[in-house]
């Protein structure tokens, strides 16, 4: 009986992972009202209730996460299965979806990414560029990219870039006008440019250290954006000071668009791993992936 249920569980699974139907039905090319049938259908056979819903939201039950975590990994393997039969011999088939922030794209994606496909071009690969942390098992991702401080313990790690720094900078049409900060606690007094954390809804305080002593700055500004082209837009107009990876503003600072402000508290960061559960070590596209970002991510940011 509970085969023939399968259909309904591969509806369920992208109904969870997307957290709304109506998402779901545009994925599966289908209407909302058959993936609520299909789900419908799935906690009847199962007698148990899979999404808490209500007007205007819904979420997972206890029970919906479970089935979730359980069963989405294993189902995901199978459709794999079923995909590298068709493969040629030495022929790698599959799908690879990764998460990374979006101030990871052009280090460890943008290079990797082109010769990866032009190597395995069987292998579908989906990239998600946002800012929140993502429960990687629970959504449906094969693997993710962090700094090293965030990443989960029981997670395999595989080193992608080296480390580097996060730096304050201006443009010096905006130092002249208002002075070059000193101290940490001066840049209370400058236009600053924040972004608003997806997980808490508060703004950045700016991360800053000096030997022992760490500072988190609650800077302010006229604008808040998780934008990074238009905050060093806006910066390279002399419109206030912004905090950023030393590689991300390499060619501003090398050209003299930007300067760097309070160079002795710049904090220093591992850099970038890749990061999935140990038994996704068992999908060969993402083994592929690890090699090819490994070779071409992993570099000194010097040589970029």
């Amino acid at each position: 009986m509970k085969t023939t249920l399968l259909p309904q569980l591969q509806v369920f699974l992208v109904a969870a992972r997307l957290k709304s139907f109506s998402a779901a039905a545009r994925e599966l090319g289908v209407s909302p009202a058959a993936v609520s049938l299909s789900v419908r259908q799935l906690e009847e056979q199962l007698r148990v209730v899979l999404f808490a819903r209500t007007t205007r939201s819904m979420s997972l039950t206890d029970a919906g996460r479970r089935l979730m975590e359980g069963a989405g990994p294993a189902l995901s393997q199978a459709l794999a299965s079923l995909t590298e039969v068709s493969a040629q011999p030495g022929e790698v088939v599959g799908r690879l979806k990764l998460t990374v922030p979006e101030v990871a794209v052009p280090f460890v994606i943008t290079p990797v990414l082109p010769a990866f496909r032009a190597r395995h071009p069987r292998v579908e690969v989906e990239v998600v560029a946002e800012n929140r942390l993502v429960d990687i098992v629970a959504e449906g991702y094969d693997a993710g990219v962090r700094l090293h401080e965030a990443l989960e313990r029981d997670m395999v790690q595989v080193r992608l870039t080296d480390g580097f720094r996060f730096v304050v900078v201006g443009a010096p049409s905006y130092l002249e006008r208002h002075g070059t900060p000193q101290r940490p606690e001066d840049l209370l007094r400058h236009e600053c440019f924040t972004i608003r954390m997806p997980s808490s809804g508060g703004l950045y305080a700016w991360e800053l250290e000096r030997g022992s002593r760490n500072w988190r700055v609650p800077v302010r500004g006229g604008v808040v954006t998780n934008n990074r082209e238009l905050t060093l837009a806006l910066v390279e107009q002399g419109l206030g000071l912004a905090y950023a990876s030393e590689p991300a503003v390499k060619e501003q600072l090398r050209t003299g668009r930007l300067v760097r402000v309070l160079e002795a508290y710049a904090p220093t960061v591992p850099g970038f791993f890749l990061y999935f559960p140990s038994r996704a070590q068992r999908s060969e596209p993402l083994r592929l992936f690890v090699e090819t970002a490994k070779e071409l991510a992993a570099r000194p940011w010097g040589e970029r």
